[in-house]
């Protein structure tokens, strides 16, 4: 079936103003609308619609942009899997999101889910779809990690049960900080270049995850919101929030295609924190939450074994 970009559009529009919606009713602040256009004299040619929230009472920064693109040519980040659609014109558009909570001990959260075409030379459409969430905890919970997988796994399994191990294995490997030789958060799943269900069924399998991602993330946000916390705690979030920074700018595809697309730099990095810290001699001493996390948590682990 040739792909039905305004099928998939409707549903990502759709997707921002149902998470939006439940995000600002959770913290009480209002998310600032953003709709924006490039072109015709960019390179990148499109429209998209980045909502944040700042300050709030439970998100210190919550951000989430839908974005429709074409361009003339794939860039390289694109490409890499698909050497044979290099310079093709294309399409891109997706939801992309990264809740920065306040309190320490509420995880922050990534999700991004999107569909690329492209039209080769001999004219015939080829879409592929990728995405996926991750949690990122700054004071590991055993139940937060295994009740997040779990949803993971529940979304994809009607699609078939070898893909949560796939995709959960694809999410350690993508999210790793690899100049620190660490892992970035408890994962989740991730997948790209994503085509081998058919269209329809593909497609239905990206509506899943990212219909998702509420029941994935909110509950957790009700368990921690309210615990108490002191400057011991707020300095680890900071100094840890240092290390989501290092894998964007340095290893995420997404920042780079967008960056090297010629994308709107605004909606590109609005996935970063709005404080962050960097210590030299940032080392938690053994026995404390803050060491557990990273010799207990941000370790490879089978969540759901």
């Amino acid at each position: 079936m040739n792909p039905d970009s305004d099928t998939v559009r409707d549903y990502l529009v759709a997707l921002q103003a149902r998470i939006v919606g439940a995000v600002a009713q959770k913290d009480g602040g209002t998310f600032v609308t953003d709709t924006w256009q490039k072109g015709p004299e960019d390179l990148l040619q499109g429209t998209g619609i980045t909502q944040i929230l700042e300050n709030g009472h439970v998100f210190e920064r919550a951000g989430c942009g839908f974005s429709h693109v074409r361009g003339p040519r794939l860039p390289p980040s694109a490409t890499q899997h698909r050497p044979e659609l290099a310079g093709a014109p294309f399409q891109a558009m997706g939801v992309s999101l990264v809740f920065h909570p306040r309190n320490p001990y509420v995880p922050t959260v990534h999700m991004n889910i999107r569909m690329i075409s492209a039209t080769p030379a001999n004219g015939q459409t080829v879409a592929w779809f990728g995405g996926g969430m991750d949690l990122t905890p700054y004071y590991g919970f055993n139940e937060d990690a295994v009740d997040f997988h779990t949803v993971c796994r529940d979304a994809l399994n009607p699609f078939g049960v070898k893909l949560y191990p796939r995709f959960k294995s694809w999410c350690d490997d993508y999210f790793c900080v690899k100049h620190r030789n660490e892992q970035r958060g408890i994962g989740g799943i991730f997948f790209d270049d994503f085509s081998e269900l058919g269209f329809e069924d593909s497609f239905a399998m990206l509506r899943s995850v990212g219909d998702a991602f509420l029941l994935a993330y909110m509950p957790l946000v009700e368990r921690r919101e309210h615990m108490v916390y002191g400057e011991r705690e707020r300095a680890h979030q900071l100094y840890r929030r240092g290390r989501y920074v290092e894998f964007n700018l340095v290893w995420d595809r997404g920042t780079h295609f967008g960056l090297q697309s010629g994308g709107r730099t605004e909606s590109i990095l609005l996935s970063m924190p709005p404080l962050v810290s960097w210590s030299y001699q940032h080392l938690p001493e053994p026995g404390t939450p803050e060491h557990a996390l990273t010799h207990e948590f941000l370790v490879r682990r089978e969540w759901l074994a």
